[in-house]
C-alpha cells in the first residue's frame, strides 16, 4: 500500500484480487475462503473494503466473494456504453455469477446494494439459494433515500458539472461525518485509509466518476414499488432482513413490514447504523452464519 494512491488499496483480508470480463466491462473481485458461496453487493460510493472486517469472520466456513461494483469507488471503469441503470447493475450481478459458474449463492446486499440485490433476485434467480437484505431500500423508501438528504445525489447527477462539483467537499475529512455523506450510514468513524479508497476515485478519475454518475442518475423509487410483488411471486428461496437496530436511513419498522410481506426472517443488529459490517462486523457475522446454516439443505 502507498499513501500516494490510497484509492487503489484494498484490504488484503478480503483475499486476492481477481478480474472477470463481462459484457459491460471488467469487474474486479476478491475471493477468500471455502464452503457455501456468499456474494456481497455494496452500495453507492463504497467498494469491497466495506467488508474487510466481516470476511475474516466468515471465511473459515464460507467462500466470500466481494466485488467492486461500478458505483463510483471502483478502480476499473466500465465500457462507456455500459448500462448502469438499476436493471443494468442487476444484470452485471447476474453476469458475474454466470461467469464464475456459482450456484446456490447467498446474495447479500447492503445499502443501495440491497436494492440491486433484490432486482437481481427478481430478474435472475436461478443461481441463488438465499437472499439477505442488510439495511437497505424497501418498497416504502425513496431511492436515493430521503433521510439524510441523499436525494441531492440524483439531482446533481443530471449534469456532469454539478455532479463533479457536489463531491468536492469530500476532499475535507471533516465532511465525512456529515449526515448526507457517511455520518448517518456508519455510526462510528471509518478508518481514514478506507475512506480515501471510497472518495478519491470519484474526485480524481473522470471515467470512474462517469460510472457513478450513470448509476446514481438512474435510480428511482419506481423500481422499489414493483420489487416486493415480484419477489413474493417469483422468488421461492429463503430471505433474511438483517437490519441495523439504530438505522437512521432505512427504518427498522420498514424492515418489519417487508419481512412480513415476503415471509422473510428478521434479525436486528444492535449499536449500528446502515453499514453493519463497519459498525458491528462480529455481530453481523454471527447473524449471517447462524441464519445461513439454519436455511441450508442438510
Amino acid at each position: 500500500m502507498t499513501t500516494s494512491v490510497p484509492e487503489h488499496w484494498r484490504d488484503p483480508r478480503l483475499g486476492p484480487t481477481r478480474t472477470v470480463r463481462l459484457s459491460g466491462g471488467t469487474v474486479e473481485y476478491h475471493d477468500r475462503g471455502d464452503g457455501p458461496v456468499l456474494v456481497f453487493v455494496h452500495g453507492y460510493l463504497v467498494n469491497a473494503n466495506i467488508w474487510r472486517e466481516l470476511v475474516p469472520l466468515l471465511a473459515d466456513r464460507f467462500r466470500c466473494i466481494t466485488p467492486d461494483w461500478p458505483l463510483g469507488s471502483h478502480r476499473v471503469p466500465m465500457h462507456r456504453d455500459a448500462d448502469l441503470s438499476p436493471l443494468g447493475i442487476a444484470h452485471v450481478i447476474a453476469e458475474l455469477l454466470d461467469a464464475l459458474e456459482l450456484t446456490d449463492v447467498t446474495l447479500i446486499g447492503n445499502d443501495s446494494g440491497g436494492a440491486y440485490a433484490q432486482l437481481a433476485a427478481a430478474e435472475r434467480p436461478e443461481r441463488l439459494g438465499r437472499l439477505v437484505l442488510n439495511s437497505c431500500e424497501t418498497p416504502w423508501c425513496s431511492w436515493p433515500p430521503s433521510p439524510g438528504g441523499f436525494g441531492l445525489l440524483k439531482a446533481a447527477a443530471q449534469h456532469a458539472g454539478t455532479h463533479r462539483a457536489l463531491y468536492q467537499v469530500l476532499r475535507l475529512p471533516s465532511t465525512w461525518r456529515w449526515r448526507n455523506t457517511y455520518g448517518w450510514l456508519a455510526k462510528y468513524p471509518i478508518d481514514t485509509t478506507v475512506m480515501r479508497s471510497y472518495v478519491r476515485p470519484v474526485l480524481r478519475d473522470p471515467a470512474i466518476r462517469g460510472d457513478g454518475r450513470k448509476a446514481i442518475a438512474g435510480v428511482s423509487a419506481s423500481y422499489l414499488q414493483s420489487i416486493s410483488d415480484r419477489l413474493r411471486h417469483s422468488f421461492s428461496r429463503p430471505v433474511l432482513c438483517a437490519w441495523a437496530a439504530d438505522d437512521r436511513v432505512f427504518p427498522v419498522t420498514h424492515a418489519q413490514r417487508y419481512a412480513r410481506s415476503l415471509g422473510a426472517d428478521l434479525r436486528t443488529i444492535a449499536d449500528s447504523y446502515t453499514y453493519t459490517a463497519e459498525d458491528q462486523p462480529r455481530h453481523t457475522a454471527e447473524v449471517l452464519s447462524g441464519w445461513i446454516s439454519s436455511r441450508s439443505a442438510p
